[in-house]
């Protein structure tokens, strides 16, 4: 890497790492990064997906005491995540990099309207909150279903999943904000997981841009859990929808009409 590269992909990794511990997103800023430095596109998300997960584990953790309230449906829920993981990293190892960069600009569009969408969820929330008890604490086939279906989605690129989940852990009844965000925290992190262990074991991640993006988000994510009442959320949210907006946009643009 030239010192610029490194520039680049340690300031986006710094950046992403503060926008995920205030108000999510980071992607937009992380893998962009990556494919502007000349990464191909397989490998710059299966790199970006490991430089963020130890994220998704540290964020687990914090909500480990009320994932007991989820009762016997936590297991189904944990197993359907795990293969369905499996599931979407070896898609993304299956895919040809000029397939993958076809698709850059759908999933950026998708991530970047689940992401606008996250504020009516929030408000959802909201309401919901102090409403009694979480909702069922079994697993019911529904919520199995698309439950695979967005660990599939997460294995494969990631972006907005946990807004998906939110939307319908609160559809499914539960009423907990924290039950929903220690579900939610739980269930990516495993799907993340399965699918870091697939890209290492596949040789997929470049470990020089790798690593330092790992440090840059460490710090980042620490500057913005720090700064986190500092900022309106608000204010972020409406930056990260902007850049997802931008590069929605620019790659539509460069894939399909240059």
């Amino acid at each position: 890497m030239t010192p610029t590269e490194l520039l680049v992909i340690g300031t986006a990794a710094a950046m992403a790492g503060a926008m995920n511990a205030v108000a999510g997103g980071g992607t937009f800023f992380s893998f962009p990064a990556l494919l502007a430095i000349g990464v191909p596109p397989v490998i710059a998300n299966a790199s970006n997906a490991v430089a963020l997960w130890p994220a998704s584990l540290s964020s687990a953790y914090a909500y480990r005491s009320e994932l007991a309230h989820f009762g016997k449906g936590l297991p189904a829920l944990t197993a359907v995540a795990f293969v369905g993981g499996i599931a979407g990293g070896l898609l993304l190892l299956a895919t040809r990099d000029d397939t993958f960069s076809m698709l850059i600009p759908w999933l950026l569009l998708i991530a970047t309207v689940m992401f606008a969408g996250s504020g009516r969820i929030s408000a959802l929330l909201a309401q919901l909150r102090g409403q009694g008890a979480s909702g069922p604490s079994h697993a019911t086939p529904g919520g199995l279903l698309f439950q695979f279906g967005v660990s599939i989605y997460g294995g494969f690129f990631g972006a907005g999943m946990g807004i998906v989940m939110i939307a319908a852990l609160a559809i499914q009844g539960h009423r907990d904000i924290h039950d929903i965000n220690a579900l939610k925290n739980w269930l990516s992190a495993v799907i993340y997981s399965v699918a870091v262990v697939t890209f290492v074991i596949a040789g997929a991640v470049s470990w020089p841009h790798t690593l330092v993006m790992l440090a840059t988000a460490a710090v980042g994510g620490y500057w913005g859990a720090v700064g986190a009442r500092k900022v309106p959320a608000a204010w972020l949210r409406r930056f990260i929808i902007t850049v997802g907006t931008f590069l929605t946009i620019y790659y539509f643009y460069t894939t399909y009409l240059q």
